[in-house]
């Protein structure tokens, strides 16, 4: 997205941010009637590093989920 006012910002815009995680519903996941079947969220990290712990920490299981319970979205790590 271009930006018409560099001095409007709150903070700086983040430098280059090649390395990304590209999240998607799983298959069978009933929220995809809602959202669509192409839908998919990026977000993007500057090191190869911090992307893979933040995909760890993504992926793993949630704080409050009951016995059972699976995170319901895929992840894919983006390479430039």
């Amino acid at each position: 997205m271009a930006t018409c006012h560099d001095h409007n910002l709150r903070q700086p815009l983040p430098g280059l941010r090649p390395f990304g995680i590209r999240v998607r519903l799983r298959r069978g996941d009933p929220f995809r009637k809602l959202l669509g079947d192409e839908w998919t969220k990026e977000h993007w990290f500057p090191t190869r590093d911090e992307r893979d712990a933040r995909l760890k920490e993504m992926s793993g299981r949630y704080v409050y989920f009951r016995p059972g319970d699976a995170p319901a979205l895929d992840f894919e790590a983006v390479d430039p």
